[in-house]
Protein backbone atom coordinates (compact mmCIF):
# COMPACT_ATOMS: atom_id res chain seq x y z
CA UNK A 1 0.00 0.00 0.00
CA UNK A 2 1.21 3.44 -0.73
CA UNK A 3 -0.15 6.44 1.35
CA UNK A 4 -0.08 10.10 0.86
CA UNK A 5 -0.23 11.70 5.23
CA UNK A 6 -0.98 15.53 4.54
CA UNK A 7 -0.27 16.96 8.38
CA UNK A 8 2.17 13.84 9.01
CA UNK A 9 4.43 16.17 10.35
CA UNK A 10 1.82 16.28 13.45
CA UNK A 11 0.49 14.47 16.46
CA UNK A 12 -1.71 12.21 14.43
CA UNK A 13 -0.05 12.40 11.40
CA UNK A 14 3.44 11.02 12.47
CA UNK A 15 1.89 8.40 15.05
CA UNK A 16 0.02 7.35 11.72
CA UNK A 17 2.81 7.24 9.45
CA UNK A 18 5.02 5.12 12.04
CA UNK A 19 2.19 2.62 12.50
CA UNK A 20 1.76 2.37 8.27
CA UNK A 21 5.77 1.59 8.88
CA UNK A 22 4.93 -1.35 11.10
CA UNK A 23 3.18 -3.00 8.35
CA UNK A 24 4.43 -5.40 5.97
CA UNK A 25 2.26 -3.92 2.88
CA UNK A 26 3.11 -0.53 3.11
CA UNK A 27 5.35 0.59 0.19
CA UNK A 28 5.62 3.64 0.18
CA UNK A 29 4.70 6.48 2.81
CA UNK A 30 4.86 10.58 2.35
CA UNK A 31 3.96 13.24 4.71
CA UNK A 32 3.16 16.93 3.17
CA UNK A 33 3.31 19.44 5.66
CA UNK A 34 4.35 22.99 6.12
CA UNK A 35 5.23 22.85 9.44
CA UNK A 36 2.94 25.67 10.40
CA UNK A 37 3.82 27.60 13.53
CA UNK A 38 0.70 27.13 15.76
CA UNK A 39 2.87 25.00 17.93
CA UNK A 40 6.99 24.98 17.55
CA UNK A 41 7.93 23.42 14.51
CA UNK A 42 11.00 21.81 16.12
CA UNK A 43 8.29 19.31 17.64
CA UNK A 44 7.16 18.41 14.61
CA UNK A 45 10.73 18.19 13.16
CA UNK A 46 11.89 15.94 15.30
CA UNK A 47 8.77 13.41 14.58
CA UNK A 48 9.98 13.37 10.67
CA UNK A 49 13.56 12.87 11.74
CA UNK A 50 12.45 9.75 13.42
CA UNK A 51 10.51 8.61 10.65
CA UNK A 52 12.96 9.43 7.96
CA UNK A 53 15.35 6.48 9.17
CA UNK A 54 13.01 3.89 6.86
CA UNK A 55 13.59 4.43 3.41
CA UNK A 56 9.74 3.77 2.57
CA UNK A 57 8.93 7.39 4.24
CA UNK A 58 9.35 10.95 2.57
CA UNK A 59 8.41 14.12 3.39
CA UNK A 60 7.22 17.21 1.25
CA UNK A 61 7.29 20.52 2.57
CA UNK A 62 4.31 22.18 1.25
CA UNK A 63 1.12 23.85 2.21
CA UNK A 64 -1.95 22.11 1.31
CA UNK A 65 -3.54 25.36 -0.46
CA UNK A 66 -0.51 25.38 -2.79
CA UNK A 67 -2.92 23.70 -5.76
CA UNK A 68 0.66 23.79 -7.89
CA UNK A 69 2.32 22.07 -4.81
CA UNK A 70 -0.60 19.32 -4.00
CA UNK A 71 -1.04 18.54 -7.80
CA UNK A 72 3.11 17.65 -8.29
CA UNK A 73 2.64 15.27 -5.06
CA UNK A 74 -0.65 13.36 -5.69
CA UNK A 75 0.96 12.65 -9.27
CA UNK A 76 4.42 11.79 -7.94
CA UNK A 77 3.40 8.05 -8.46
CA UNK A 78 0.52 5.54 -7.98
CA UNK A 79 -1.17 6.24 -4.00
CA UNK A 80 -3.55 3.81 -2.86
CA UNK A 81 -4.88 5.91 -0.98
CA UNK A 82 -4.82 9.74 0.54
CA UNK A 83 -4.94 10.44 4.70
CA UNK A 84 -6.01 14.21 4.74
CA UNK A 85 -4.84 15.48 8.24
CA UNK A 86 -3.44 18.77 7.87
CA UNK A 87 -5.09 21.50 8.86
CA UNK A 88 -5.43 24.49 11.76
CA UNK A 89 -6.46 23.11 14.71
CA UNK A 90 -8.08 24.45 18.08
CA UNK A 91 -11.53 25.93 18.97
CA UNK A 92 -10.54 28.63 21.39
CA UNK A 93 -8.15 30.26 18.37
CA UNK A 94 -10.37 30.13 15.96
CA UNK A 95 -12.22 32.61 17.35
CA UNK A 96 -9.69 35.42 16.86
CA UNK A 97 -9.41 34.57 13.44
CA UNK A 98 -11.86 33.12 11.70
CA UNK A 99 -10.86 33.08 7.76
CA UNK A 100 -7.87 31.45 8.77
CA UNK A 101 -9.43 28.73 9.37
CA UNK A 102 -11.94 28.74 6.21
CA UNK A 103 -8.59 29.07 4.04
CA UNK A 104 -6.58 26.21 5.41
CA UNK A 105 -9.93 24.05 6.71
CA UNK A 106 -12.12 24.34 4.31
CA UNK A 107 -9.98 26.00 0.90
CA UNK A 108 -7.22 23.51 1.76
CA UNK A 109 -9.31 20.28 2.16
CA UNK A 110 -11.12 20.90 -1.04
CA UNK A 111 -7.81 21.41 -3.07
CA UNK A 112 -6.38 18.27 -1.57
CA UNK A 113 -10.20 16.65 -2.54
CA UNK A 114 -9.90 18.13 -6.10
CA UNK A 115 -6.09 17.03 -6.67
CA UNK A 116 -7.16 13.47 -5.37
CA UNK A 117 -9.96 13.28 -7.76
CA UNK A 118 -7.86 14.74 -10.67
CA UNK A 119 -4.92 12.07 -9.89
CA UNK A 120 -7.59 9.60 -10.07
CA UNK A 121 -6.80 8.58 -5.90
CA UNK A 122 -9.66 5.94 -5.06
CA UNK A 123 -9.66 6.66 -1.06
CA UNK A 124 -9.86 9.23 0.53
CA UNK A 125 -9.80 9.52 4.84
CA UNK A 126 -11.05 12.94 6.01
CA UNK A 127 -10.36 14.14 9.73
CA UNK A 128 -13.37 15.81 10.63
CA UNK A 129 -13.87 16.70 14.55
CA UNK A 130 -15.96 15.47 17.19
CA UNK A 131 -16.58 19.78 17.09
CA UNK A 132 -18.92 19.18 14.76
CA UNK A 133 -21.60 18.40 16.67
CA UNK A 134 -21.75 21.35 18.61
CA UNK A 135 -23.84 21.72 22.03
CA UNK A 136 -25.78 18.40 23.10
CA UNK A 137 -27.24 16.62 25.85
CA UNK A 138 -24.90 14.33 27.53
CA UNK A 139 -25.41 11.35 25.77
CA UNK A 140 -23.62 9.29 23.09
CA UNK A 141 -23.49 11.31 20.22
CA UNK A 142 -24.44 9.23 16.92
CA UNK A 143 -23.40 10.27 13.44
CA UNK A 144 -26.47 11.17 12.64
CA UNK A 145 -26.60 13.53 15.76
CA UNK A 146 -25.15 16.65 13.86
CA UNK A 147 -27.31 19.63 14.27
CA UNK A 148 -25.70 22.03 11.97
CA UNK A 149 -25.10 24.32 14.76
CA UNK A 150 -21.55 24.83 15.62
CA UNK A 151 -20.25 26.65 18.16
CA UNK A 152 -17.03 28.22 16.68
CA UNK A 153 -15.36 28.42 13.01
CA UNK A 154 -12.96 25.05 13.66
CA UNK A 155 -16.02 23.44 14.09
CA UNK A 156 -18.12 25.02 10.74
CA UNK A 157 -14.79 24.53 8.85
CA UNK A 158 -14.75 20.61 10.11
CA UNK A 159 -18.27 20.52 9.08
CA UNK A 160 -17.90 21.98 5.58
CA UNK A 161 -15.23 19.84 5.26
CA UNK A 162 -17.17 16.86 5.63
CA UNK A 163 -20.02 18.51 3.27
CA UNK A 164 -17.17 18.83 0.18
CA UNK A 165 -16.14 15.17 0.97
CA UNK A 166 -18.80 13.86 0.42
CA UNK A 167 -19.84 15.84 -2.85
CA UNK A 168 -16.67 14.80 -4.33
CA UNK A 169 -17.49 11.14 -3.38
CA UNK A 170 -20.46 11.75 -5.32
CA UNK A 171 -19.07 13.33 -8.25
CA UNK A 172 -15.87 11.25 -8.47
CA UNK A 173 -16.75 7.55 -7.43
CA UNK A 174 -13.80 7.41 -5.28
CA UNK A 175 -14.63 6.04 -1.53
CA UNK A 176 -14.28 8.59 1.28
CA UNK A 177 -14.87 8.38 5.00
CA UNK A 178 -15.08 11.22 7.36
CA UNK A 179 -13.60 10.02 11.24
CA UNK A 180 -14.76 12.60 13.56
CA UNK A 181 -12.22 12.60 16.04
CA UNK A 182 -13.01 12.69 19.95
CA UNK A 183 -10.05 14.41 22.08
CA UNK A 184 -6.81 12.80 20.82
CA UNK A 185 -4.58 12.59 23.82
CA UNK A 186 -0.88 10.58 24.27
CA UNK A 187 2.73 10.43 24.04
CA UNK A 188 3.88 13.63 21.59
CA UNK A 189 0.15 15.26 21.86
CA UNK A 190 0.15 18.81 20.86
CA UNK A 191 1.50 21.31 23.84
CA UNK A 192 -1.43 22.84 23.52
CA UNK A 193 -3.82 20.63 24.10
CA UNK A 194 -4.99 20.38 28.09
CA UNK A 195 -3.53 17.30 29.14
CA UNK A 196 -0.36 18.30 27.98
CA UNK A 197 -0.57 21.94 29.26
CA UNK A 198 -1.63 20.76 32.75
CA UNK A 199 0.89 18.21 32.84
CA UNK A 200 3.40 21.55 32.16
CA UNK A 201 1.34 23.52 35.18
CA UNK A 202 1.90 20.68 37.35
CA UNK A 203 5.76 20.04 36.94
CA UNK A 204 5.93 23.91 37.28
CA UNK A 205 3.95 24.25 40.45
CA UNK A 206 1.60 26.34 39.18
CA UNK A 207 -2.05 26.29 39.24
CA UNK A 208 -4.20 24.86 36.53
CA UNK A 209 -6.62 27.13 34.76
CA UNK A 210 -10.47 25.47 34.97
CA UNK A 211 -12.90 26.62 33.09
CA UNK A 212 -15.99 24.30 33.36
CA UNK A 213 -15.29 21.90 36.26
CA UNK A 214 -18.40 20.22 35.64
CA UNK A 215 -17.65 19.72 31.35
CA UNK A 216 -16.29 15.89 30.27
CA UNK A 217 -14.82 14.82 27.59
CA UNK A 218 -14.63 11.29 25.16
CA UNK A 219 -10.70 11.02 25.31
CA UNK A 220 -8.81 8.74 22.35
CA UNK A 221 -5.71 7.32 22.92
CA UNK A 222 -3.56 7.93 20.18
CA UNK A 223 -2.54 4.55 19.33
CA UNK A 224 -7.02 3.64 19.23
CA UNK A 225 -7.47 7.00 17.08
CA UNK A 226 -4.54 5.78 14.51
CA UNK A 227 -6.64 2.03 14.79
CA UNK A 228 -9.66 3.78 13.36
CA UNK A 229 -7.59 5.27 10.58
CA UNK A 230 -5.68 1.96 9.52
CA UNK A 231 -9.55 0.13 9.70
CA UNK A 232 -11.02 2.91 7.32
CA UNK A 233 -7.62 2.63 5.04
CA UNK A 234 -8.23 -1.01 4.88
CA UNK A 235 -12.29 -1.12 4.53
CA UNK A 236 -14.45 -2.53 1.54
CA UNK A 237 -16.68 0.01 1.45
CA UNK A 238 -16.40 2.37 -2.03
CA UNK A 239 -19.05 5.02 -0.72
CA UNK A 240 -18.95 7.95 1.64
CA UNK A 241 -18.96 6.65 5.19
CA UNK A 242 -18.45 8.87 8.69
CA UNK A 243 -17.52 7.04 11.98
CA UNK A 244 -16.90 8.45 15.52
CA UNK A 245 -13.32 7.71 16.96
CA UNK A 246 -13.63 8.03 20.18
CA UNK A 247 -13.52 5.55 23.38
CA UNK A 248 -17.19 5.85 24.51
CA UNK A 249 -16.66 6.95 27.89
CA UNK A 250 -16.41 10.16 28.89
CA UNK A 251 -14.87 11.35 31.36
CA UNK A 252 -15.04 14.28 33.84
CA UNK A 253 -12.56 17.33 33.69
CA UNK A 254 -11.98 17.11 37.55
CA UNK A 255 -11.71 13.07 36.70
CA UNK A 256 -8.85 14.13 34.59
CA UNK A 257 -6.93 16.54 36.20
CA UNK A 258 -6.84 13.95 39.61
CA UNK A 259 -5.54 11.20 37.01
CA UNK A 260 -3.06 13.07 35.82
CA UNK A 261 -1.93 14.66 39.17
CA UNK A 262 -2.52 11.60 40.85
CA UNK A 263 0.40 10.01 38.14
CA UNK A 264 2.44 12.60 38.35
CA UNK A 265 2.78 12.57 42.44
CA UNK A 266 1.52 15.79 42.65
CA UNK A 267 -1.15 17.43 44.47
CA UNK A 268 -2.64 20.01 41.69
CA UNK A 269 -3.89 23.66 42.86
CA UNK A 270 -6.79 24.61 40.65
CA UNK A 271 -7.77 28.21 39.68
CA UNK A 272 -11.28 28.60 38.87
CA UNK A 273 -12.63 30.33 35.91
CA UNK A 274 -15.84 30.69 33.98
CA UNK A 275 -17.04 28.72 30.68
CA UNK A 276 -15.18 30.30 27.68
CA UNK A 277 -17.22 30.97 24.28
CA UNK A 278 -16.50 28.47 21.65
CA UNK A 279 -16.13 25.03 24.04
CA UNK A 280 -18.86 22.48 24.66
CA UNK A 281 -19.88 21.12 27.78
CA UNK A 282 -19.70 17.18 27.04
CA UNK A 283 -18.69 15.14 24.24
CA UNK A 284 -19.46 11.41 24.42
CA UNK A 285 -18.86 9.02 21.13
CA UNK A 286 -21.13 6.37 20.06
CA UNK A 287 -18.62 3.86 18.35
CA UNK A 288 -21.34 1.47 17.79
CA UNK A 289 -21.24 1.95 14.04
CA UNK A 290 -17.29 1.89 13.76
CA UNK A 291 -17.41 -0.80 15.87
CA UNK A 292 -19.70 -2.63 13.39
CA UNK A 293 -18.40 -1.56 10.15
CA UNK A 294 -14.80 -1.24 10.67
CA UNK A 295 -14.09 -3.29 13.76
CA UNK A 296 -12.64 -0.36 15.75
CA UNK A 297 -12.42 -1.24 19.34
CA UNK A 298 -10.55 0.80 21.59
CA UNK A 299 -8.21 -0.95 23.50
CA UNK A 300 -6.28 1.61 26.00
CA UNK A 301 -8.10 2.65 29.06
CA UNK A 302 -7.76 6.41 30.05
CA UNK A 303 -5.80 5.55 33.51
CA UNK A 304 -3.10 3.57 31.28
CA UNK A 305 -3.14 6.23 28.45
CA UNK A 306 -2.50 9.05 31.25
CA UNK A 307 0.34 6.67 32.23
CA UNK A 308 1.84 5.96 29.30
CA UNK A 309 1.84 9.74 28.41
CA UNK A 310 3.26 10.65 31.62
CA UNK A 311 6.12 8.41 31.56
CA UNK A 312 6.79 10.03 28.00
CA UNK A 313 6.28 13.79 29.72
CA UNK A 314 8.45 13.10 32.45
CA UNK A 315 10.84 11.33 29.75
CA UNK A 316 10.89 14.81 27.63
CA UNK A 317 10.62 17.28 29.77
CA UNK A 318 13.17 15.55 32.19
CA UNK A 319 10.90 15.67 34.79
Amino acid sequence: MKVLVTGGAGFIGAALCARLLTRDETEAICAVDNLDDYYDPVIKRKRLAGLMTDPRFSWVHADIRDREAMQEVMERQVWDAVVHLAAIPGVRPSLENPALYADVDVTGTVTVLQEAARANIRRLVFASSSSVYGEQPLRPLKEEDVRETPESPYAAAKWAGEAFARTFQRLYGMAVTSLRFFTVYGPSQRPDMAIHRFASLLAAGEPLPVYQPDSCRDYTYIDDAVDGVIRSLTSPSETYRVYNIGSGRPIRLMEMVETLARTMGVEPRIHMLGAQTGDVSHTWADISRAKRELGYEPSVSFEEGIRRFVDWFRKEERM
